[in-house]
């Protein structure tokens, strides 16, 4: 027997409005928070209040408080979605293949241009500054970006994650006074292809542990986009980048070059 009309929309309608029901909920909470990281990013906590998000947002104060309680979970919430986005970035990075110095180098280049492009990583960072004055407790920062790098750097020579300084050794021997060119016009090697200098193959002396790299550069990093916010508002983020990897892991000019995101010229 057909169904009518009635049976039809008796099940059917009920879920369809439940489902743009919530997708409308869903696009008006994103409109929130995007409007409450633009704020944050502008003017930072202590200035920002709900009725400049709802504005903002383009919405009644009541709507932004249907979302969010109060503007301390809307400075979670904005917390939290910067390290959405980080972690999309470090995924991102990962699925390329690069050899670990190049990975750590593009995640942090990247990083870079997304701090000068998007306006949740800009709150981000700021609320971070102001965490003190944020009445709820915000994630702390960088520590899964920093152990992402550790673990990355570790996969360059095992010895390394045992957290000892990774000691000289090149890929390939050249003696005094020879330039690998093994006298025939080959590259020493046999006529095989050999693999570029790696950061840890002991071109340069030797390096600090993993972790210790990894600290570094990451407390470098977010200095540098501090700094770099303050005079230039982040345009020269990503040569600063560049320049930091450049001056931490000085063997590291051939892992950059493999860099997708590096600038250029």
């Amino acid at each position: 027997m057909a169904a009518n009309s009635g049976d039809i929309f008796s099940v059917s309608a009920p879920a369809v409005t439940k489902e743009l029901k919530q997708e409308r909920a869903v696009r008006t909470r994103e409109r929130v928070l995007a409007s409450a990281a633009a704020a944050f990013a502008a003017k930072g906590y202590p200035a920002v209040t709900i009725l400049d998000v709802a504005q903002s947002a383009g919405m009644t104060k009541g709507a932004v408080y249907f979302h969010y309680e109060n503007k301390d979970a809307l400075a979670v919430a904005v917390t939290e979605l910067f390290n959405r986005r980080i972690g999309e970035i470090a995924r991102a990075v990962e699925e390329l293949g690069l050899p670990p110095v190049s990975a750590v180098a593009e995640l942090l280049i990247r990083t870079a241009v997304a701090f000068r492009d998007e306006t949740a990583l800009q709150a981000g960072a700021r609320l971070q500054l102001e965490r003190q004055l944020i009445g709820a407790q915000i994630p702390l920062p960088y520590e899964g970006y920093t152990d992402l790098i550790t673990s990355w750097l570790a996969k360059e020579l095992p010895a390394a994650k045992a957290g000892e300084a990774v000691p000289a050794q090149r890929n390939r021997e050249v003696s005094d006074g020879d330039d690998g060119s093994g006298g025939d016009g080959s590259n020493g090697s046999g006529g095989d292809d050999v693999a570029g200098p790696s950061c840890f193959d002991g071109a340069s002396p030797a390096l600090a542990p993993p972790t210790t790299l990894a600290t570094v550069l990451v407390s470098a990093f977010f200095g540098a986009q501090h700094i770099s916010w303050v005079l230039n508002n982040r345009a020269d983020l990503p040569e600063r980048t560049i320049a930091v990897v450049r001056a931490i892991i000085p063997c590291a000019e051939e892992d950059i070059e493999l860099c997708p995101s590096a600038p250029r010229g």
